[in-house]
């Protein structure tokens, strides 16, 4: 079964323009990464799981704030590592310069014996429709182009 995670794919109007908020990886295999490598914010979740729940639990470890409102369910996008992707759309704002993500402990450098923590999520931004789909993970971008649809701008 392939891995699957949850996630919160937020949006605002701005000056009549769709802004999508996204975050960047943390840790030092994405740290020179930009292009390609930001995604909304998401985690995996167990089978037993409710999904959107998770979603909502995901975004709150990763971005340090929950988030609620009226959830619009996404078509699943699938990753090129084969993860399931399930999102929901909602409408909301926040700071992106304020963030505060959880933080995870690998092996750094690798073979070294010693251990480091990184955020999960390093940085977020907001990003128009056009640079979002140029940030984003390749797998996702399906996500936006099923948001430009259902909001029409």
């Amino acid at each position: 079964m392939p891995k699957q995670s949850a996630g919160i794919l937020l949006y605002k109007l701005a000056n009549g323009l769709l802004q999508i908020f996204l975050a960047h990886p943390g840790g030092p295999y994405f740290r020179k990464k930009d292009d390609g490598a930001w995604s909304i914010p998401k985690g995996e979740f167990l089978d037993d799981e409710d999904p959107l729940a998770a979603a909502q639990r995901e975004f709150k470890e990763e971005v340090g704030k929950p988030i609620a409102g009226n959830f619009i369910k996404l078509q699943p996008a699938k990753q090129k590592s084969g993860k399931v992707v399930h999102a929901w759309a909602v409408e909301g704002d926040i700071d992106h310069a304020n963030i505060a993500s959880n933080t995870f402990e690998i092996e750094w450098p690798p073979k070294s014996g010693k251990h480091a923590s990184f955020p999960e999520i390093d940085r977020a931004s907001w990003f128009t429709i056009d640079e979002a789909k140029v940030k984003i993970i390749p797998g996702q971008v399906g996500l936006i182009e099923e948001l430009e649809g259902i909001t029409g701008i």
